[in-house]
């Protein structure tokens, strides 16, 4: 019986077959392709759980690559193979979505290892979204969770919009959940089975995001050796989800006003329209009217947004949904990280639902996931919780300085990933040069 399936991505041949023969012999099913169209089209037709791809690629960068694979195969774990000495394109890619990425040459010993870890969290996975689907979860709002009357109110009104093919504008303060909600109202549409594609816009510079946008021809700039597919063309028949659109270039508004009035587009240096039929959802933080009126965003482009709009609550606004919220996030998260853990302690419970909640539901799920990495016992209890949920007297009779504190919690890091500086960065959300520097600061050992 295959232990699973994965899928190798790299242009070179002799290293993607010696790869391939490795994990062969360990009893994986292993699959091939030279660059990521191939790639592409063979995760149409298979079910891959592991992906390890190199970060230069013909006709994509594996770091990008990496984000778009996640959006689209969200319980596909991905390796990165990178070039000797690149540790920023390596983190880069976890930041994207990576499961972790590999030096070539330079970490045979951990290839293995590594993608045994990446598969015993992909099938996990695989087999939380298979129950999911056989009750029924894949195709209904299951995944927004609440029951307070403002988070009701939302999914009433996307349930209603989802039937119909119109435009969606989704509002509401950074970590609400609107891609959440932009994925159920495509899953619950008529296009439930075409590509949904998550594009931030904010992630990009404006001459990259327009040709991620809308593609390329060879030869539209330099670097540009090959045809290149947008995003746009990547949603055809499917859903496209703009997010952050408020941080879009004016001069590409105008061409998405386009896009939304006749449904084509000319790529970068093509002189051909390109036809596509594809839903548009956009969401935003920004007050677009306001922005409309001060001339930072085109009014027309707004008024063809906002022909349906949804306003998210921030957590704040709906506190009776952190218990509900929390209780997911562990269900989710604890197998994910091979944990057993059953509950959290009435103190915990309290810290979460007395906690001001800025990063709304993002900064939620990653006090949960720090908690669950860091817990010792079957009960998450406050001890795991970061320094700022609790009072200054649990740590004794003074309080501690800010660099007290710092240290204290990078060291707590550290020791829950056994050391491994590059995920220790992920977790605090820190570049691993600055934790490197912090490291050296305190004398961390």
């Amino acid at each position: 019986m295959t232990q699973g399936t994965i899928l190798i991505i790299d242009d070179e041949a002799q290293l993607r077959k010696l790869l391939a023969r490795l994990l062969t012999l360990e009893g994986y099913t292993v699959l091939e392709a030279p660059d990521a169209r191939s790639a592409h089209k063979l995760l149409e037709k298979s079910e891959v759980h592991v992906i390890l791809s190199d970060v230069k690629l013909p006709d994509a960068n594996g770091v990008e690559l990496t984000r778009q694979l996640k959006s689209s195969h969200p319980d596909t774990e991905i390796l990165v193979l990178t070039a000797y000495g690149n540790i920023a394109d390596g983190v880069q890619a976890i930041k994207n979505g990576a499961f972790d990425y590999l030096t070539k040459g330079d970490d045979n010993n951990r290839i293995l290892p590594l993608v045994s870890k990446a598969m015993d969290k992909a099938r996990l996975q695989f087999r939380v979204r298979s129950l999911e689907e056989k009750l029924g979860g894949k195709h209904d709002f299951s995944q927004v969770i609440g029951q307070s009357p403002r988070i009701l109110e939302a999914v009433n009104l996307a349930r209603k919009v989802a039937a119909t093919d119109a435009t969606v504008l989704l509002l509401g303060e950074t970590g609400s959940g609107k891609e959440v909600f932009a994925q159920a109202i495509h899953r619950a549409s008529a296009r439930s089975g075409q590509p949904f594609v998550a594009v931030n816009c904010s992630a990009f510079g404006k001459e990259i995001l327009e040709s991620e946008l809308f593609g390329h021809k060879a030869g539209a700039f330099t670097g540009a050796v090959k045809d290149k597919k947008g995003f746009l063309e990547e949603a055809n028949n499917g859903t496209i989800f703009l997010d952050e659109i408020g941080e879009m270039a004016l001069d590409l508004q105008a061409k998405l006003l386009r896009v939304l009035e006749t449904r084509e587009f000319y790529k970068v240096g093509d002189s051909k329209p390109l036809k596509v039929n594809i839903r548009i959802l956009a969401a935003t933080n920004r007050d677009l009217e306001k922005e409309a009126e001060k001339g930072t965003f085109r009014a027309d482009l707004y008024y063809r947004l906002s022909a349906f709009m949804i306003q998210l609550p921030a957590l704040n606004e709906r506190r009776q949904d952190v218990p509900l919220l929390a209780d997911h996030f562990l269900a989710q998260l604890a197998p994910k990280n091979a944990k057993r853990i059953t509950g959290m302690t009435a103190a915990f419970r309290q810290a979460l639902e007395n906690h001001h909640w800025r990063g709304n539901i993002r900064e939620l799920r990653n006090v949960i996931e720090r908690a669950v990495i860091l817990a010792d016992g079957n009960e998450l209890d406050i001890d795991v919780l970061p320094l700022e949920f609790t009072h200054p007297e649990n740590d004794g009779p003074a309080p501690l300085s800010l660099a007290d504190m710092e240290k204290k919690h990078i060291t707590r890091v550290l020791q829950a990933v056994n050391g491994n500086k590059t995920r220790a960065a992920e977790m605090l959300q820190i570049g691993l040069t600055t934790l490197y520097n912090k490291i050296k600061e305190y004398n961390i050992r």
